[in-house]
């Protein structure tokens, strides 16, 4: 019998997250501050979409038409479940990479791959290039994001171990849960033992301290999957330059910001390479890199200063944190760093009445705070890329959108009721999900339900909690009384009314 599985772990389900990266909405600003010519999206496909949270996210919230495969079936009927509440346009099958190519599928204005690539044989990976080579248009975009050397390199033999452990080790019919956490429990007896590997390779015990505290769901499909080959980025344009694409830039914002990951020593040295990919390869080293999110385009067109100036004017911002709680600090490879108060407080200022402002009227509102455009253009980017502002789309778009995204969230927020699996809902504004937690989620389904003020929410959850026996857990701590519940409740209640409830209301989540 055929293992349809080919060696990726099937029996336990990957987790329901959503990766904003993948989000094409996103692609436009990227591009843009990296002088390149983005296309319009009007066809899109995830290959790989594990439980389709991604990919329905953005069926709903755009006006894009969305295909997708996922070759395990149970994570395929979960996908189908929520495109077929929203009523996107959103065709997801539960099929093979090979077998999805044979469908007669449109050409892809963009194609996206979040992490798969790492856990799949080579010969899927010459069936996702060939694919690509095909399906996407001239002018077209790949996102994909994979495990890199040299990052991995010093785990990579403790990957394996685990992997055998599991495999050789442990008892059949116990299942992957049960299987990796023998593998971890041998592998700290064995570091106990202080091995030589670990005393030349010391990050390999905190390493494994983390990978302990993590979800189980996801350590099954991230480590002990029969293929798991992390990869230099020179092998990569390999693979990539058979399918006729070329490097972009980095998916990833921060990292267009070199002076928080790259001293000035190596910036330096990185302008006496001319060559772009052995560019990268050597950025890889100077930072350590273990994971890449990366935009491909099939046909790189640059923009003129001119061009690139004036269509950064053009894109569209909004406010997506609570102004008191954002942080004058952002993280790079180099660790933290502050963000100067006099550019960032008054463009976070202006923007903290959650209204979509363009990048040119935010020029003109701040002028006289002496901001020119490049220190606005970049502060911008720095702020979509730790999460404050979100990239916004057109109005028309969002009408478009907005009676699918609310059907798509009425559903998720249903299951909130009974478990905090997933964590987003979709907004219209941005064409993509965004982070609410299972509280807030049941406190705008309160809101929709008619109640109106914070105890009215607080209650509202309190019956549902009371109902299946759940208990909050405060400091570590379970409440024991209605009571207790609902002080805790409506504390949380009145506190989302202030700082989350306006921006979800600007994002037409609520």
């Amino acid at each position: 019998m055929t293992d349809w599985t080919s060696g990726y772990v099937a029996d336990i389900g990957y987790t329901y997250g959503y990766y904003l990266e993948l989000n094409p909405q996103r692609v436009k600003l990227a591009f843009l501050n990296a002088g390149l010519v983005a296309p319009e999206f009007g066809t899109a496909c995830e290959l790989g979409f594990g439980q389709g949270l991604s990919a329905n996210m953005h069926a709903a919230a755009s006006v894009c038409s969305w295909h997708g495969t996922d070759f395990n079936p149970s994570q395929a009927g979960f996908a189908q479940e929520l495109a077929t509440v929203s009523g996107a346009n959103a065709h997801l099958f539960d099929e093979a990479f090979d077998e999805f190519a044979k469908r007669d599928l449109p050409e892809f204005d963009y194609i996206g791959l979040h992490g798969i690539w790492s856990w799949i044989s080579d010969e899927n990976r010459g069936v996702i290039v060939d694919f690509i080579r095909k399906k996407l248009k001239v002018g077209g975009v790949l996102y994909i994001s994979y495990n890199t050397l040299p990052g991995w390199g010093t785990f990579a033999p403790m990957r394996h171990l685990m992997t055998e452990h599991a495999e050789i080790i442990g008892a059949d019919g116990v299942g992957i849960v049960s299987r990796i956490d023998g593998a971890l429990d041998f592998t700290e007896k064995l570091l106990a033992t202080n091995p030589l590997f670990a005393r030349a390779n010391p990050l390999v015990n905190e390493k494994i301290k983390q990978i302990k505290g993590q979800n189980r769901h996801y350590l099954a499909h991230e480590y002990f999957n029969l293929d798991w080959y992390p990869m230099h980025f020179a092998t990569m344009a390999q693979w990539m330059e058979s399918a006729k694409l070329t490097y972009a830039c980095s998916a990833h914002y921060l990292d267009h910001l070199d002076a928080v990951n790259l001293t000035a020593e190596q910036q330096a040295f990185l302008k006496d390479i001319h060559d772009p990919m052995f560019k990268q390869t050597v950025r890889d080293f100077m930072v350590n890199q273990q994971f890449r999110k990366d935009y491909w385009v099939k046909g790189a067109r640059t923009l003129t200063p001119l061009e690139q100036a004036e269509q950064l004017r053009e894109q569209r911002f909004v406010m997506s944190a609570h102004r008191p709680d954002v942080s004058l600090k952002v993280t790079g490879s180099l660790g933290e760093a502050t963000l100067t108060e006099s550019i960032y407080a008054p463009i976070l200022d202006l923007m903290s009445d959650f209204k979509v402002r363009t990048l040119a009227q935010m020029e003109q509102l701040v002028k006289d705070k002496a901001i020119n455009f490049g220190q606005l253009s970049q502060a911008v980017l720095v702020l979509c890329g730790n999460g404050t502002f979100s990239a916004v789309q057109g109005d028309t778009a969002t009408t478009k959108a907005k009676k699918h995204t609310d059907k798509l969230n009425t559903h998720l927020m249903l299951k909130a009721r009974s478990s905090n699996d997933i964590s987003f809902l979709a907004s219209p504004v941005t064409g993509g999900g965004i982070g609410v937690g299972r509280f807030h989620q049941l406190f705008i389904l309160a809101i929709q339900q008619g109640k109106k003020k914070p105890e009215e929410w607080a209650s509202f959850v309190a019956q549902i909690l009371a109902a299946q026996g759940q208990k909050i857990l405060k400091e570590g701590k379970p409440l024991d009384t209605p009571e207790e519940h609902i002080a805790e409740l409506t504390t949380q209640a009145q506190e989302f009314s202030v700082k989350q409830l306006p921006i979800f209301k600007a994002l037409q989540i609520a």
